[in-house]
């Protein structure tokens, strides 16, 4: 907190004589202060090294936010029976085996739970915090038809999609796909550095001469 404070002040200082009314006024402090090239090099340098060490607290800080809200949205899900959870997955528009996976489960075990049979404590808040994710993702990012959004690949790179990512405890970068802030790419980097040699192909679409598309080799 306290570097945070510094940094805060840093850039303060280092603005306060910068471009606060515009381009001519910025020209005109540079004329009035006679800044060498060097040495403004050197200034802007610093202001930038303190922008990236806050923009990466504000980042963690937001995650922070993030898990602590899923957290307690999760727990308020929890106070619901695992019937009526599961029927709402249901009804949002999952698939029993993307709900079992997503929850490490298996397909019986959930049908199971879905006729009455009786969860373990574990079990019950793994499906809570599924639902309480589909909240977040719902009521942060304005997105709709939850189920099927899961189910859309980040990149048409890559067949990698949120279910996957949730079903590998990267709930967090689920949240960030669905905010559109990051390069999809980028998280796919994240969540698996070999994953454009894992899903390279030899072969690509095209447009025949009659208009339809096919596929052939690349080169």
């Amino acid at each position: 907190m306290a570097d945070t404070v510094v940094r805060n002040a840093a850039v303060e200082s280092a603005l306060g004589s910068r471009a606060t009314a515009g381009d001519s006024t910025f020209t005109r402090n540079l004329t009035e202060t006679r800044l060498t090239p060097p040495r403004l090099t050197t200034e802007v340098g610093g202001i930038r090294s303190v922008a990236r060490a806050l923009h990466d607290d504000v980042d963690n800080l937001h995650k922070r936010t993030h898990e602590d809200e899923w957290r307690t949205a999760a727990a308020e899900r929890g106070k619901a029976s695992v019937t009526s959870m599961l029927t709402e997955l249901a009804d949002l528009g999952f698939a029993w085996r993307d709900i079992a996976r997503m929850i490490g489960v298996s397909v019986p075990a959930v049908q199971k739970w879905r006729k009455g049979a009786k969860a373990s404590g574990d079990s019950r808040i793994r499906i809570a915090s599924l639902l309480a994710a589909c909240d977040l993702v719902t009521n942060h990012y304005m997105v709709d038809e939850i189920a099927s959004w899961f189910e859309m690949p980040l990149s048409s790179s890559a067949p990698v999609t949120p279910i996957m990512l949730y079903a590998a405890h990267r709930a967090d970068l689920v949240f960030e796909f669905a905010s559109g802030h990051v390069d999809p790419e980028a998280l796919l980097s994240e969540f698996d550095p070999d994953w454009r040699e894992k899903y390279r192909s030899d072969f690509e679409l095209f447009e025949a001469s009659d208009g339809n598309r096919s596929i052939r080799m690349k080169g």
